[in-house]
């Protein structure tokens, strides 16, 4: 038996343009909710959430059942931390702060088992074997894996050629807000000069074949974002669904 597949990479390969929406509470509970409320896709973030290794495994339990499909977005790109998360069971990953071919190539390679890349070989007592009775999961588990690439920066812009030259790249998402702070606009996303960039730079993802990521809970921005070829369109996170509704 092979590998789940990933539907999410199948949609990025199809061109197809998707909406999603980011999981901050780290509680099952509330995830499974969000897994019923009809999104393309749901991003588990350990980030700037106060996730770690069994909360989101709980959370990718708790969307077994869901029709969307689970990203797990690591804090940072180690690749220890993506073992652990393929191993629990993520089959997209999203890789903040990436700012190098270099770093890039790395990362497929965390993602990927030898020869061609350095995930260790340990899944037999993993969830994401589902504990050895998927036999074939080894040798099929690299070609359902989707890797996202965060360019939140002027020097990831400025390597974001390199970053897409990169076979094994599923996806490359510009992080807006950190985008913003580093280019001298701190909490103003829709400034001038930050859409320009941000803007061209899903032109450019676009025209390389890559799937272009954005978040955007601003209308007129969401949509010259899909209009510049965004296909992994985030739209809103748990957290300021509840506050702002509250």
């Amino acid at each position: 038996m092979p590998a789940p597949i990933n539907t999410l990479k199948q949609r990025f390969q199809a061109g197809d343009t998707t909406f999603g929406c980011w999981l901050c509470f780290a509680e099952s509970a509330t995830t499974e909710v969000m897994g019923t409320a009809g999104f393309d896709w749901l991003v588990i973030d350990s980030e700037h959430s106060p996730n770690d290794i069994r909360s989101i495994r709980d959370q990718l339990i708790a969307l077994e059942a869901s029709p969307s499909p689970s990203v797990v977005r690591v804090p940072v790109g180690e690749p220890w931390i993506i073992k652990q998360m393929l191993d629990i069971g993520a089959q997209s990953i999203l890789v903040p702060m990436v700012e190098s071919g270099e770093q890039a190539v790395q990362m497929v390679r965390a993602c990927t088992y030898p020869p061609n890349g350095i995930r260790g070989v340990g899944a037999t007592s993993t969830r994401s074997s589902r504990f050895s009775t998927i036999g074939d999961y080894m040798e099929t588990a690299d070609d359902q894996i989707a890797l996202i690439l965060q360019v939140e920066s002027r020097a990831g812009l400025a390597a974001l050629d390199d970053i897409l030259a990169v076979d094994g790249v599923d996806c490359v998402f510009i992080g807006a807000a950190d985008l913003a702070a580093d280019m001298g606009h701190m909490s103003n996303a829709l400034h001038v000069d930050v859409q320009a960039a941000i803007m061209d730079a899903l032109k450019r993802i676009k025209a390389a074949g890559k799937a272009p990521g954005i978040l955007s809970t601003h209308d007129p921005m969401t949509e010259a974002a899909i209009e510049a070829g965004a296909q992994f369109v985030a739209v809103g996170a748990d957290i300021l669904l509840l506050s702002h509704s509250a």
